[in-house]
């Protein structure tokens, strides 16, 4: 993990609020961490990644994302070793809901139960006394979101949890559940191919004062230059956006930002970052990465200046009419119901489902 440059070489990463009223200080750009474990390929090297993410908190990136189905369970570990003695410089955010059945099926579950012994797997497993920002992953199409966060609430109550938030939920689900306890932080898909959520979620969350952490802020890598490779297990190699010809037709929109960057002086990468956080002081995306190169490489985002002029260009390169792909693939979004509305409240009674 050699690298030319030292954490003083790099940019000072500023401070940003999560939920102005609410207190949760974090870095403005955090580290996601899903990709040393699981899903993008075999899991790396413990030693490498405990090294890495001690770095990114040396280098001034506080916020680490992870969450129970990420391995399953072995990021959870790989942080809580991370973190060791560093734990009072660090913010965690960690999510519960997906789960992966023996079989390798995707569901999702957020009943009360659930939600309390997916909290004291996570504190066991992450070796930490309290969660500072415990997500609801996806909504449980069978339990109404006031019953979920409900119960999450009693445990921001009895001190195990600090703050809340949702990931990938709808506009009419995040008032629901911020009626029920204030809702943090909303962690949603955003980047230059994926803006769905500036129709009606961002102008929600700046509303009632949520804050929003994009993933995928790099759209997967993909605007870091990344390129799926056939056989190695990393499931962006099925994604729609970057298979076939989709792939090819995305590759021109690539181009066009990098192209920008080079006028910029600066990489694509950090182009497409500092794009993400000029959508205001309330918004930390988390790109992820395992190596340390392409995280002082993000880093750097942070000193880029956009002008108004620039950010329209920018836009203009990556339409989202020839974004060619859905975000995920068919069977994955049909996995994680994403979108779905959970039902009402009243389809409960006393806390448990209604004959």
């Amino acid at each position: 993990m050699s690298s030319s440059n030292s954490a003083h070489d790099l940019p000072a990463v500023p401070r940003r609020k999560l939920g102005p009223d609410q207190g949760l200080e974090v870095s403005a750009l955090g580290l996601g961490c899903m990709g040393m474990s699981s899903f993008y390929g075999a899991p790396k090297p413990e030693e490498e990644m405990i090294e890495l993410i001690r770095y990114a908190v040396q280098c001034g990136i506080t916020l680490l994302d992870t969450a129970d189905v990420y391995g399953p369970h072995t990021n959870e570990v790989l942080i809580g070793k991370a973190i060791k003695g560093i734990r009072d410089k660090v913010e965690i955010a960690t999510k519960f809901g997906n789960v992966i059945s023996a079989d390798g099926q995707w569901g999702v579950r957020a009943d009360p139960e659930w939600v309390r012994e997916s909290c004291e797997g996570s504190l066991k497993r992450l070796q930490i006394d309290f969660i500072d920002l415990y997500y609801l992953h996806r909504l449980d199409p069978t339990v109404p979101i006031e019953i979920s966060v409900g119960e999450m609430k009693k445990l921001v109550e009895e001190g195990k949890v600090k703050h809340l938030g949702l990931s990938e939920a709808s506009a009419s689900e995040i008032r629901r559940a911020h009626a029920v306890h204030p809702i943090t932080a909303v962690q949603m898909e955003w980047s230059l191919w994926s803006r769905d959520l500036e129709e009606d979620i961002v102008p929600t969350c700046k509303e009632l004062g949520i804050a929003i952490v994009p993933y995928s802020p790099l759209g997967r890598g993909f605007f870091a230059g990344y390129k799926p490779e056939a056989g190695n297990q990393d499931f962006r190699s099925i994604q729609p956006r970057l298979t076939g010809e989709n792939l090819e037709k995305n590759e021109v929109l690539r181009a066009r930002v990098e192209a920008i960057a080079a006028r910029k002086g600066c990489t694509l990468n950090q182009l497409a970052l500092a794009w993400v956080l000029h959508n205001g002081n309330d918004v930390v995306p988390i790109p992820g990465t395992t190596k340390k190169v392409n995280l002082e490489s993000n880093i750097g985002a942070v000193g880029i200046s956009l002008s108004k002029e620039e950010i329209a260009e920018i836009e203009a390169a990556v339409p989202q009419s020839e974004v060619a792909g859905d975000r995920y693939h068919a069977d994955h979004l049909k996995a994680t119901w994403r979108y779905a509305q959970t039902p009402p409240l009243s389809s409960w009674k006393n806390g448990s489902k209604a004959a």
